[in-house]
């Protein structure tokens, strides 16, 4: 009787064990408090991501502090400060962050990003003002955009500042899910810049940025299972959790080209961007449209590829894909007119 033939066995991504329990661990934290129904455990979710509380004092050259960027949305955010670029009493320029986690998990008070959001800080000689933006499922699309709108409102203005910020170097940032939400609140600016007083946007970071659609994409396939964080699964979880009630993934907030999505792209206020791909990150060929979809519409891209590296690398300080891609960002913000690279 002839053997059936086996599947190919799926590409495993290039990492230590001690590495892969990491992954394991945050892929548990998921998987353990997401619910089938669509919803979240929050309380559960809180002790197995307990908040990084905020460093008034310089710690590794950066300090912290949470501000208060809308009362009426109960928005927060913690801003990260350079200690030895401030010192010059100069203003600094500003990198408005939004974390990964899918839309629904994770906080700007989470390990990783207060990490990742220091050593931006720290390298780039900028602001860091990380948003906690409201979380799916319990807020829907757009209240994420919407926030990131908020925070753009609250640097415009001055009296808002607790230190001298210059807001005409203001970029916009962030992974994954973040990185989804800085490119909508970008074209939101762009679509209608005069919004704005001060406030100028010189440059989008899109961090292996979560889009989709309802196609599976050959990464998608080939990855599913294999590369942690990010399956199928999970992410049609994430998808049904934050678009609308009934709405599939071809709804503007997951494909980046619907017709409904275009608000703002063609905008001379849209700003150089800054994409970074990781080869073991299945979500990669939506990223490689998306940087497609901005250069047909005339726009300066960038695209930074790391072959052997995971989504949400740039967390891990051990890779050296993540040091070089913080010092990316950092010369990326130089040369569009922001801080000074170290």
């Amino acid at each position: 009787m002839a053997e059936m033939p086996r599947a190919p066995r799926k590409p495993e991504p290039p990492v230590s064990r001690l590495t892969r329990l990491t992954l394991m661990a945050a892929d548990f934290v998921i998987d353990a408090t997401r619910r089938a129904d669509g919803t979240l455990n929050r309380g559960v979710l809180s002790l197995l991501d307990p908040p990084v509380p905020a460093v008034p004092s310089p710690w590794c050259g950066v300090a912290t502090r949470d501000v208060v960027v809308d009362r009426a949305l109960r928005l927060r955010a913690r801003l990260f400060l350079p200690a030895a670029a401030a010192a010059d009493g100069r203003p600094l320029p500003v990198i408005v962050f939004f974390h990964g986690g899918g839309f629904a998990f994770f906080s700007a008070a989470s390990l990783a990003f207060d990490v990742a959001c220091r050593s931006i800080a720290r390298c780039a000689s900028a602001a860091v003002l990380s948003v906690d933006y409201r979380r799916a499922p319990e807020h829907r699309f757009p209240a994420p955009y919407e926030d990131g709108l908020a925070a753009l409102q609250f640097l415009d203005d001055p009296k808002k500042h607790p230190v001298p910020l210059d807001v005409s170097r203001c970029f916009l940032a962030g992974d994954s899910a973040g990185g989804n939400v800085a490119h909508h609140v970008t074209r939101r600016y762009a679509a209608n810049p005069s919004l704005f007083t001060n406030v100028r946007l010189a440059g989008l970071v899109a961090i292996q940025p979560f889009f989709g659609g309802e196609e599976r994409t050959p990464s998608e396939l080939r990855l599913d299972g294999a590369a942690p964080i990010v399956s199928i699964t999970r992410t049609d979880w994430m998808w049904r959790a934050f678009l609308p009630p009934g709405a599939d993934r071809t709804h503007e907030a997951a494909n980046f080209a619907s017709p409904a999505a275009a608000a703002g792209l063609d905008s001379p206020a849209f700003p150089p961007v800054l994409i970074a791909i990781g080869g073991y990150d299945p979500l990669q060929d939506w990223q490689r449209r998306y940087g497609e979809m901005l250069r047909t519409r005339g726009k300066d891209v960038r695209v930074v590829e790391y072959p052997d590296a995971i989504h949400g690398f740039y967390t891990i300080p051990m890779f050296d894909d993540a040091r070089d891609l913080i010092i990316r960002i950092a010369e990326f913000v130089a040369e569009s007119g922001g801080g000074r690279s170290q």
